[in-house]
C-alpha cells in the first residue's frame, strides 16, 4: 500500500460511521485531516452535529438488547473474529496511524497497532470471566448471588495523540461486557477510528454495537456526555477539558471515567545505574514526540549523579533522528498539528527566562521546516514552581533537577496536581520498594518507563482522574453490579415483619 494512501477515496461516504456504515456528519462546518509531516491536507469531511449524535445514541440503543444478552462466549468469539480482521489490516492501520498523527513508521507498526490487535485479544478472553461473590447462604434464611451486567449505551470521547489505541481502549472493555457505544475521536484524527469500527462489521460484529461520531467537543462532544440515553461516558484528555465533562455527566447522573493530564516524574536515585537510566529517560521523554500522558517530563536526580545524568541525555537527544515518519530510520516525527508545535515552543521560550536549555528548544529548517517538527529539548535550572516543571506540555521536553535527601527526592515528584504515572531508578529494592508505596501515581515503574500491557490497568489519582483502561479493572468499569437475594423459608409471616407490624410469633 502506498505510504500516503487515498483517504479521500476510502471515506467517500463521511466521516461518521452508524448502524454500520459510513455516512456523512450533518453539521454545517468542515474539518480537514493534515499531514502534519508536511503541512499538506489529505481528507476534508463534514462534521457530526448534535442530530448525529442523536442517531448514533438510537443505533446503539437498538443494538442493546441483542449484544447484551448474547452470551459471554459468543461476545467473545465475535471479538477474537475482530481481532483476525485488525491483524489482516494491520498494515493499513500503521499507515493511516503515522499519516494522521505523524508518529514514526515504527512507532505504529511496533506500538501502536499491535498493542491494540492485543487489547482486542484480552478483551475477548475477559468477555468470559464476569467475576463476583461467591453465592451463599449470608444471612442465614436467603441464598445471595451477585450477577455483572451490562450498563447501557457508552458515549466515550479520545483524545488525539494515540487515536487507534485510544479507540481500543473506549470500545473493548465496553463491548466485551455487553453495552453498545458511541465513540466521538478527536476531530484532528478520525481515520483509524473509523477503521476499526469498520473492521467491527466485517468480524460479524451487529450494527450499532460500535458507532463513531466525528465532531467538535463543543458540539458532538458536550451532547454526547449530556445525552439522556447515554448511560456513562469516558474521556481521556486534558484535566480542564475533564472538568467540563464531568459537570455535564453529573447533571444526568451518569457513570464517569475519567483518564486526564500527567506530568510525569523520572525519580533517579544516586545507585541507579546510570546508562539505564538516561537511555530510560530519553526514551519515556521523546515516544510520540512527547504527547503522551505519562512521558517523563520532569527528571529528579540525586546530585551526586546529576552531572553526568544531564551529559548523558544532551548526547544522546542529539543523536535522535528528526524525519519523514515513513522512513524506517526517523526516530522523531512532528507533532500532531502546527497549533500544538507553537505551544510547546511557547514553554520553552519562556523557560528561557529562568532555565538553560542545554539542547534543542527550536524549529528545524530545511526539509522539516514545512511540517510540525520540534527538536528534542533538555531544560536545567528551572525552579520547582515554574510552569515547565508544573504544567502539562506535550511535546519533547524534558525538565531535570537536582535533590539531596531521598526525602526531598519523593516530595518534589509528588510536588504537581498530578498523579497518572511515575518511575523510580535504583538498585536498592528498599529505596524502589518505598519510591512504590510513597510516589502519588496510579502506575509507578521501576528501573523502566513507559511499558503497558494489556493484563495490567491503566489510569491516575488526583487531578488525573480516576478509573482505570485496560485489564479486568477497566471490564469492571463497564459493568454494574446487581444482588439477587432468595428465600429459602417458604415461611409467609416472616420473624422480621414484627417491626413493622404485629409481635413476634411464638
Amino acid at each position: 500500500m502506498d505510504q500516503r494512501f487515498d483517504v479521500t477515496e476510502r471515506f467517500a461516504d463521511g466521516a461518521q460511521y452508524i448502524a454500520g456504515r459510513l455516512r456523512q456528519g450533518g453539521s454545517e462546518g468542515t474539518r480537514q485531516v493534515v499531514d502534519p509531516a508536511t503541512g499538506e491536507q489529505v481528507f476534508g469531511y463534514r462534521l457530526a452535529g448534535a442530530a448525529d449524535v442523536d442517531t448514533a445514541v438510537a443505533a446503539a440503543e437498538a443494538a442493546f438488547p441483542a449484544w447484551a444478552g448474547a452470551t459471554p462466549g459468543e461476545r467473545s468469539d465475535a471479538m477474537h473474529r475482530f481481532a483476525a480482521v485488525l491483524t489482516e489490516r494491520a498494515d493499513d492501520l500503521a499507515h493511516a496511524e503515522s499519516l494522521q498523527c505523524g508518529k514514526p513508521i515504527k512507532l505504529s507498526t511496533e506500538f501502536d497497532v499491535p498493542g491494540s490487535i492485543d487489547n482486542v485479544s484480552f478483551f475477548a478472553g475477559a468477555a468470559r470471566q464476569l467475576e463476583g461473590k461467591a453465592a451463599a447462604e449470608y444471612s442465614g434464611d436467603h441464598t445471595s448471588y451477585i450477577r455483572r451486567e451490562p450498563i447501557g449505551v457508552i458515549g466515550s470521547i479520545a483524545p488525539w495523540n494515540y487515536p487507534l489505541q485510544m479507540a481500543a481502549w473506549k470500545v473493548l472493555p465496553a463491548i466485551a461486557a455487553g453495552n453498545t457505544i458511541v465513540l466521538k475521536p478527536a476531530e484532528l484524527t478520525p481515520l483509524t477510528s473509523l477503521m476499526f469500527a469498520q473492521a467491527a462489521t466485517e468480524a460479524g460484529l451487529p450494527d450499532g454495537v460500535i458507532n463513531v461520531v466525528s465532531g467538535t467537543g463543543p458540539e458532538a462532544g458536550e451532547w454526547l456526555v449530556s445525552h439522556p440515553a447515554v448511560a456513562m461516558t469516558s474521556f481521556t484528555g486534558s484535566t480542564a477539558v475533564g472538568r467540563r465533562v464531568a459537570e455535564l455527566a453529573t447533571s444526568t447522573v451518569k457513570r464517569i471515567h475519567l483518564e486526564l493530564g500527567g506530568k510525569a516524574p523520572f525519580v533517579v536515585f544516586d545507585d541507579a545505574d546510570l546508562e539505564a537510566a538516561a537511555h530510560g529517560a530519553v526514551a519515556g521523554a521523546l515516544i510520540n514526540s512527547g504527547q503522551d500522558c505519562t512521558a517523563a517530563t520532569r527528571a529528579y536526580v540525586q546530585r551526586p549523579l546529576y552531572d553526568a545524568f544531564v551529559a548523558a541525555v544532551a548526547d544522546l537527544m542529539a543523536s535522535v533522528r528528526l524525519g519523514d515518519p515513513f522512513d524506517p530510520h526517523t526516530d522523531l516525527g512532528p507533532l500532531v498539528s502546527h497549533a500544538q508545535r507553537d505551544r510547546v515552543a511557547g514553554f520553552v521560550d519562556r523557560a528561557r527566562g529562568y532555565a538553560t536549555v542545554v539542547t534543542g528548544g527550536e524549529i528545524p529548517g530545511g526539509d522539516l521546516a514545512k511540517g510540525a517538527y520540534y527538536r528534542p529539548t533538555l531544560i536545567t535550572g528551572a525552579p520547582q514552581d515554574s510552569e515547565i516543571v508544573q504544567s502539562e506540555i506535550f511535546g519533547p521536553v524534558l525538565a531535570v533537577v537536582p535533590f539531596d535527601s531521598d526525602d526531598e527526592g519523593i516530595a518534589l515528584a509528588n510536588d504537581t496536581p498530578y498523579g497518572l504515572a511515575a518511575s523510580a531508578w535504583s538498585r536498592d529494592v528498599y529505596r524502589t520498594g518505598r519510591a512504590s508505596r510513597e510516589l502519588r501515581a496510579g502506575c509507578v515503574w521501576i528501573n523502566d518507563h513507559i511499558p503497558i500491557i494489556s493484563e495490567m490497568p491503566h489510569g491516575g489519582v488526583r487531578a488525573s482522574g480516576f478509573g482505570k483502561d485496560m485489564s479486568a479493572y477497566s471490564f469492571e468499569e463497564y459493568t454494574q453490579v446487581k444482588h439477587v437475594m432468595f428465600d429459602n423459608t417458604a415461611v409467609v409471616r416472616k420473624d422480621w415483619h414484627r417491626t413493622v407490624f404485629g409481635d413476634r410469633q411464638t
